[in-house]
């Protein structure tokens, strides 16, 4: 047998908030600084988007990481968090999260068409969040009821590693039965999750308007002049610069387009991973 290289996309695989629900990413940003003040340290909504996209116990590691916080943490327990102090906040958090997360399980504008313009296209429809399943439940629950379904969905703590390791991504591989991860596309409107899709060998697209890295609600989205967008974008760009997505699009309703391109780039041999 010889290897021959894919000559068309198999299948997305999309995370969730900020890509597809939740356009601005509030869900999980807005809790860990509720989550944080039950403990009497401040963590504003800026700090908290910080890591997105990792899971939340390695999110909120990471935040208790950063020196400002870490300050502020031991000036009201005496000492820098441990990973117990950080598995305190996060079984805090998790409550909150779930108690909180219907209030932006709204679907992005234009996703649900989006979505099934793909599956037109013979394309499946694969997904992982930095949610554990527990919360991911109750999002996959809400995105059912406003009429989307994944074909796979892959939780954070149902592998050994969250982002940016891609072993969500290849779990989707594996449940979606993929030949190749040349045929995949990651979507992601975070940095550990394209690092993520770059290590799982697949394409990858970096979302720069409908999720953290603008953080804005639709209705602020929309509202911004022509300047300051194109400054933004020049920003969240920059922001994306390390991780080498292979596109940059504002939301998933320029995906179609997209993956027209990069079925035309694998017929003509190229592969992501020399990309």
């Amino acid at each position: 047998m010889n290897y021959r290289t894919p000559h068309k996309t198999q299948a997305v695989i999309l995370d969730w908030a900020g890509t597809v629900v939740d356009f601005g990413s509030f869900a999980p940003t807005q809790i860990f600084v509720e989550a944080f003040a039950e403990f009497d340290v401040q963590v504003s909504i800026e700090e908290a988007r910080g890591p997105m996209g990792m899971g939340k116990w390695d999110h909120i590691r990471t935040l208790c990481d950063v020196p400002a916080i870490s300050e502020r943490y031991a000036k009201v327990f005496g000492r820098a968090p441990s990973d117990d102090d950080v598995t305190a906040i996060y079984e805090r958090f998790m409550p909150l999260q779930i108690e909180k997360i219907a209030t932006h399980s709204a679907l992005i504008p234009g996703a649900l068409d989006t979505i099934a313009r793909l599956r037109n296209d013979g394309l499946k429809i694969g997904s992982c969040s930095g949610y554990p399943a527990v919360v991911m439940a109750k999002v996959v629950e809400l995105a059912r009821q406003n009429g989307y379904v994944a074909d796979h969905v892959v939780a954070t703590d149902e592998v050994p590693n969250g982002r940016p390791w891609p072993s969500q991504a290849l779990a989707n591989v594996i449940a979606l039965g993929i030949d190749d991860v040349a045929a995949c596309v990651k979507v992601d409107d975070t940095v550990p999750g394209i690092l993520e899709g770059r290590r799982a060998g697949m394409w990858t697209v970096a979302l720069v308007c409908s999720g953290n890295a603008l953080g804005l609600t639709y209705e602020g989205y929309q509202a911004l002049d022509a300047t300051t967008l194109d400054s933004e974008r020049t920003r969240i760009h920059r922001l994306f610069e390390g991780a080498r997505p292979h596109y940059l699009i504002d939301t998933i309703n320029q995906l179609p387009e997209v993956i027209a391109d990069i079925d035309r780039r694998l017929a003509a041999g190229e592969m992501p991973q020399a990309c």
